[in-house]
């Protein structure tokens, strides 16, 4: 069945080889006065900080670098917010990964605030707009060149929040596969473990169509089998072009349209550990992923587990459903494994003495109970998947 809906993406993706040739022309539309965001040194390694500089010689360019994985509302947001002010910014540029693009859409929204920026943020205040936001991706994961979201973290307040608004859909994408070749492999990993966490997302939601079972089938298929290749052969053009085109179509809705709602709710768990222990966010879903089946399996979510069995992973359609079910969850506890995820929160730096206070905050902020989900969670349930986590 489809259910009724309103579907906008008023983003342009220049997507292949040498995309971003048309830079200056998607720039200029909005403006000579560009705030470019970067993070580390990784894109002057990839030269492509020179070639963008050249590509701006005829710009007026205000730079914000050290942008951080779950980027920090303070310093990235409120200082970028400020030289918005201060150059009279015309349109952002953000170079890089999804967290510098996540920390420039926030920057884009607080820079034409004139309160606290994190008001926005945590939804206390709707936007009433935002800076244009053009962005190069130098990683696939997160999708966010192609959504309305961010998610930011506020580390004085052990809280990262995720931010929709539809002010913040980027103006233009530019998607080269050929810029994510030097990704490390943990950074691959955990770029692929978020997308398809972003998948599964929405397909554990009723009603359901065969349509959107069919598309989220088959990027669940393309990613778990182009990051192998990736992590095997990082310049693998047809791989990291896959890896990055299905990344981009992740969580910008069109994959539930006229579906159910499911909640997003690993992702709740997850804005929670990487708020109070600064975790890489894809290892974190993959960790919390098997852990979240094994709790909501029951007679209502059978049947998801079920077609992924039979149309994902080519299991038996005629063995019991329960045994299908427990053999979904071991095969994707088994994926991250295999392409090099530690597959316990202790190992990747969580104490267990936060589980309780992780609860309460997932409540609090996400509200993981709410009866219309497809699989709510209560305190109790939140416990026991980060136990079994651990």
């Amino acid at each position: 069945m489809i259910g009724n809906f309103i579907y906008h993406t008023p983003t342009t993706l220049y997507f292949g080889k040498g995309a971003i040739r048309d830079l200056p022309e998607v720039l200029g539309r909005y403006g000579k006065r560009v705030l470019l965001t970067y993070g580390g040194g990784s894109i002057k390694k990839l030269g492509l900080y020179d070639k963008v500089k050249e590509l701006l010689r005829d710009f007026t360019v205000v730079e914000l670098s050290g942008i951080e994985p779950n980027p920090k509302y303070d310093p990235s947001v409120i200082t970028g917010a400020k030289l918005c002010r201060e150059h009279g910014v015309d349109v952002i540029l953000a170079v890089g990964g999804g967290s510098v693009l996540d920390c420039s859409k926030a920057i884009a929204a607080c820079a034409l605030y004139d309160g606290e920026g994190w008001d926005l943020i945590s939804g206390k205040v709707q936007a009433q707009g935002a800076l244009p936001v053009v962005d190069i991706i130098t990683l696939a994961a997160t999708g966010s060149e192609y959504d309305m979201g961010c998610v930011i973290s506020h580390t004085a307040l052990c809280d990262k929040r995720g931010y929709l608004d539809e002010h913040l859909y980027p103006v233009a994408s530019f998607l080269d596969p050929e810029y994510t070749f030097s990704v490390s492999k943990w950074q691959t990993a955990c770029g692929t473990a978020d997308a398809i966490n972003h998948v599964l997302e929405q397909f554990f939601a009723a009603p359901h169509s065969l349509f959107n079972d069919g598309v989220m089938i088959s990027a669940l298929r393309s990613l778990m089998t182009n990051v192998k290749i990736a992590l095997e052969k990082p310049d693998d053009y047809a791989a990291r072009s896959e890896l990055m085109y299905v990344c981009s179509w992740g969580c910008n809705g069109i994959l539930a349209n006229g579906a159910g709602y499911s909640g997003w709710p690993m992702h709740a768990i997850e804005h929670a550990l990487s708020a109070y222990f600064d975790i890489t966010h894809g290892a974190g879903l993959a960790v919390i992923t098997p852990r979240w089946m094994e709790e909501i399996l029951s007679d209502r979510t059978m049947e998801r587990f079920v077609t992924l069995g039979k149309d994902l992973f080519g299991m038996d359609g005629a063995a019991p459903e329960v045994e299908t079910a427990h053999r979904v969850i071991a095969a994707f506890y088994d994926f991250f494994a295999s392409i090099g995820i530690p597959m316990h929160l202790g190992e990747l730096g969580v104490k267990a003495d936060k589980i309780g206070e992780m609860a309460d905050h997932i409540l609090s902020h996400d509200s993981t109970d709410e009866p219309w989900m497809f699989a709510p969670l209560s305190r109790e349930a939140l416990i026991r998947i980060l136990q079994a986590s651990m």
